[in-house]
């Protein structure tokens, strides 16, 4: 039978982050979030992670979360908790709320 290689003897995360790596054609009628640097971003959000967590949490890219005006923008799982990933602040409030399990409701996306 296969081992995990890290270890996990149940399969899914304590906490799973979605950050939006969509780009749109040059063009297009809306924004993406892939040139607003999403990628880099998601690299930095997970080097942090991975640094001062030992703790079954994932970082990955995704697809359109249909939300790019807002963006970058990221979704966290189990809670559904929204950021758009657009100053420090909202970059700290997530990576604690990865860390943590806790939001700051003062960091979260608001779509009004």
């Amino acid at each position: 039978m296969p081992v995990d290689p890290k270890g996990r003897t149940e399969a899914g995360y304590v906490r799973h982050a979605f950050i939006c790596a969509h780009e749109r054609p040059d063009g297009a009628a809306r924004p993406s979030c892939r040139p607003k640097q999403s990628l880099d971003l998601m690299r930095q959000i997970k080097q942090r992670v991975r640094e001062e967590s030992k703790e079954n949490i994932r970082v990955q890219k995704s697809g359109c979360l249909d939300h790019c005006e807002f963006g970058p923008t990221c979704v966290v799982y189990p809670e559904g908790t929204w950021y758009g990933l657009t100053t420090e602040g909202s970059i700290d409030a997530l990576i604690h709320h990865l860390l943590t399990g806790e939001d700051n409701e003062d960091q979260t996306l608001k779509l009004v």
